[in-house]
């Protein structure tokens, strides 16, 4: 990769002070870039917001492979046995698994940013999180159209709780996380015991990169297989189209036009995969709403095009040498060092 274009970033990113805390890129299976902003350190624990949704996917399709879950095709009210769902009709009847995953659940969720999190408010405050979302009256028959729904990331920790007989953070670290080497991860539960399925895991950012590099590798680490090829191949290809700039949406990836897909939070945490350039890339920031994708932006015009070849580069003893000055100074106080 070309060091200079890639100094040429870290300097747009301290002069543009977006609120970037760090960034990882992996190519090749190398780690070529790891860098912090002052007063983040590199092995400092992030939040991933709704990052954490693509590893609850990877969780379900282990728990598929496993035999705790039959498949995608399982009715959602089939998981809970002993509950009785309000509001009953056929469109509920009908919602399966896989409606949860592609976010074309059809319920009244109410719960994204679209609706001020009014519904995700509702159900944080409700006794019972997972009867609220099984009692939640239909808009649509299942299947219609996407409707993002952090309400059914929330059910599908739950089904990896009811299917597997331990919490989702419980079932990452013997399946996910240990295979991968994560141990320093913070994701806690609700009142009920059950891991918060759409948001508040806290990782480092090459934790992140690992999850990325996995999928990359068609769930393979380390010559195991970790998460089942067939699962990743169905969750980062566009299973419907969700309207917005990435487009489509599998199980719980974002899929972009141009084979890019990627995991996304809020205030700009991001897992970008570029297979055709062999690469993961990790954003985590703390973003205003018009920067959000200076990201994306930075992936497109700097990282992309710094994968100049397949094959190492000419020595660039110049390049390298402002690289390591920019994530120096990305590393100390604004108006301290450099």
């Amino acid at each position: 990769m070309d060091s200079g274009m890639l100094a040429d970033m870290l300097a747009a990113i301290q002069e543009g002070d977006y609120g970037i805390h760090g960034l990882v890129v992996v190519r090749n299976g190398y780690v070529v870039l790891d860098a912090a902003v002052h007063p983040y350190e590199p092995g400092s624990r992030h939040i991933i917001y709704s990052c954490t949704k693509s590893v609850v996917s990877a969780l379900v399709g282990i728990a598929v492979e496993e035999g705790y879950i039959e498949g995608v095709d399982q009715p959602v009210l089939s998981f809970f046995p002993g509950r009785t769902a309000a509001n009953l009709d056929p469109d509920k009847e009908a919602m399966t698994l896989e409606h949860l995953l592609t976010m074309t659940a059809g319920l009244e969720c109410r719960d994204s940013y679209l609706y001020g999190w009014r519904g995700l408010d509702e159900m944080r405050e409700g006794e019972d999180w997972v009867q609220f979302m099984l009692d939640l009256p239909m808009a649509e028959p299942p299947g219609t159209r996407f409707e993002y729904c952090n309400g059914a990331s929330f059910l599908l920790s739950a089904i990896v709780q009811e299917t597997t007989g331990v919490s989702a953070l419980a079932f990452a670290e013997e399946h996910l996380f240990g295979p991968l080497g994560i141990s320093d991860v913070e994701w806690p539960s609700n009142p009920q015991g059950i891991t918060i399925g759409w948001s508040d895991l806290y990782m480092t950012p090459r934790d992140m990169a690992k999850i990325g590099y996995l999928y990359l590798n068609e769930g393979r680490w380390d010559g195991e297989q970790v998460v089942p090829a067939a699962w990743v191949k169905a969750s980062t290809r566009k299973q419907v189209s969700a309207g917005t700039l990435e487009d489509g949406y599998g199980y719980q990836w974002w899929v972009a036009e141009d084979g890019v897909y990627l995991a996304l939070g809020y205030a700009g945490q991001f897992i970008f995969v570029v297979p055709d350039k062999d690469m993961a890339v990790v954003f985590v920031s703390d973003l205003e709403d018009e920067d959000f994708y200076v990201p994306q932006i930075l992936l497109n015009d700097f990282i992309v095009p710094a994968a100049k070849s397949s094959a190492p580069l000419p020595q660039n003893p110049d390049g390298a040498a402002a690289l390591e000055s920019r994530v120096k100074a990305l590393a100390v106080p604004t108006g301290a060092g450099q």
